[in-house]
């Protein structure tokens, strides 16, 4: 075991200069805003607490196999949060089609409608990995022992990563976007 936690932080501290960079550029590419980015990587660590929480409860130490599951929860994890933000920003976009002025009343309910709008996937998403993983928990067949350690980020990031996406980020949205808003339109009544 000590063999492969060797070889994970050699090959991590090998490539952590590129790490930060290549963090923000791919988190940039396809959104407008500086605070958006920050908010999807916001879902990682909350995600990896649930990870870590499970392979703790179970006893497991840090292997491959469990960095595997890590990095698959991450990724299920980010896109958790891209696609929250992408509903709230589609309502906050109808609004302002609409013609609505947006303040912290209408931001709240471009918010609360973009999140309810999530509630069902993420609910089919987190049902599917789960359901999917589950048997793979409880097998007992030749191999079974790396793919335990797999699964288990995986199933215990689902209890955390739908929370953090479902709660934390509309909150943290409406915190970040009313307070601009708030800017903006005090500079219109001013200008």
């Amino acid at each position: 075991m000590l063999g492969d936690f060797s070889a994970i932080w050699l090959q991590i501290s090998r490539y952590a200069w590129g790490r930060p960079a290549c963090l923000r550029f791919s988190a940039q590419a396809d959104r407008p805003g500086a605070c958006q980015p920050l908010l999807v990587l916001l879902c990682l660590p909350f995600a990896l607490v649930g990870g870590f929480w499970l392979v703790y409860a179970l006893g497991y130490q840090l292997s491959v196999a469990v960095a595997v599951g890590l990095i698959a929860l991450a990724g299920v994890a980010a896109e958790f949060g891209v696609v929250m933000l992408l509903y709230i920003d589609q309502a906050v976009a109808r609004r302002r089609a609409e013609g609505a002025a947006l303040n912290a009343a209408v931001l709240r309910e471009a918010i609360v409608e973009g999140a309810l709008l999530r509630i069902r996937p993420k609910a089919m998403t987190m049902a599917v990995i789960v359901a999917g993983l589950l048997p793979i928990m409880f097998s007992d067949a030749a191999g079974s022992d790396v793919m335990k350690r797999i699964a288990a980020p995986l199933v215990g990031g689902m209890i955390t990563a739908p929370l953090f996406s479902l709660f934390i980020i509309p909150a943290l949205y409406a915190l970040l976007y009313g307070r601009a808003s708030a800017k903006s339109s005090l500079a219109n009544q001013a200008g």
